[in-house]
């Protein structure tokens, strides 16, 4: 009988335990989404495709930052990358993941305003081939902790 109290007890201190536990708040809740490039320059070509950034790139971020779709952008460089390792990382800062999921028309439309065409922003994106290699990319969601 003794034994029967006492596990019965102990169930009945877990199952107050998991309750407390269940019942915690979060957190955190969903920040802004990072999108985050990683890109290798060919020898001899970083200030090429540093110019590029410089003008067209961040004309494009100022845009979508103007309309309100991005907060900030970054430009990283990495120092001592390894053979084959990116030296440039653009990290672009969205307010939430519709913002990140621009309409195709909106995109079409920044291309051609930005390129003259679509074919233009096809024709600068090979360009681009000749100065420098797209490593990867990585999509991240930020979480904010609550005060």
């Amino acid at each position: 009988m003794r034994k029967s109290i006492y596990a019965f007890g102990v169930c009945l201190a877990f199952a107050g335990f998991a309750t407390a536990v269940g019942a915690e708040e979060r957190v955190y809740d969903n920040g802004p989404v990072w999108d985050v490039a990683s890109v290798q320059t060919k020898p001899g070509h970083f200030n090429d495709y540093m110019k590029f950034i410089s003008t067209t790139w961040r004309a494009e971020q100022e845009m979508l930052k103007k309309e309100g779709y991005v907060l900030d952008y970054k430009v990283f460089v990495v120092v001592d990358q390894r053979d084959n390792e990116p030296d440039v990382t653009l990290a672009v800062e969205y307010k939430d993941m519709a913002a990140y999921d621009l309409p195709l028309d909106k995109q079409d439309a920044m291309t051609k305003q930005m390129f003259g065409s679509m074919m233009g922003g096809d024709k600068s994106a090979i360009d681009r081939e000749t100065y420098r290699t797209l490593r990867g990319d990585t999509l991240l969601r930020e979480l904010v902790f609550k005060k």
